[in-house]
């Protein structure tokens, strides 16, 4: 299981500009709202994209989708593992506990 992060933590480490922040809803909702500054990657297009979206393999990165019962962040977390990212997280709770902590979105 990939380490998670909180989003105090998260929020703290965006205003830091030390993280890359990835969506891994399809493009859809993504398109609707994401966090801000987040990329777009699913875990089914990690093997072919991931290098493209997300170059340097050390950087911190932290994945997230809708909410704690979504798996997308996670497979993907796990998949960017799998691809010899070192440092990836999730925060689990995704974007509806941004969104309901009165947070902004793009």
């Amino acid at each position: 299981m990939t380490a998670s992060i909180a989003r105090d933590e998260l929020q703290t480490a965006m205003a830091a500009g030390g993280v890359t922040v990835v969506d891994a809803l399809p493009a859809v909702p993504y398109g609707q709202r994401h966090l801000p500054g987040a990329l777009n990657l699913i875990a089914e297009d990690a093997g072919e994209r991931a290098g493209d979206v997300l170059p340097d393999k050390a950087a911190a990165i932290v994945t997230y989708s809708s909410n704690a019962m979504c798996g997308r962040g996670e497979a993907l977390a796990a998949r960017l593992a799998e691809l010899g990212y070192v440092d990836v997280r999730v925060y689990r709770d995704g974007i509806e506990d941004w969104v309901g902590a009165g947070l902004p979105v793009e």
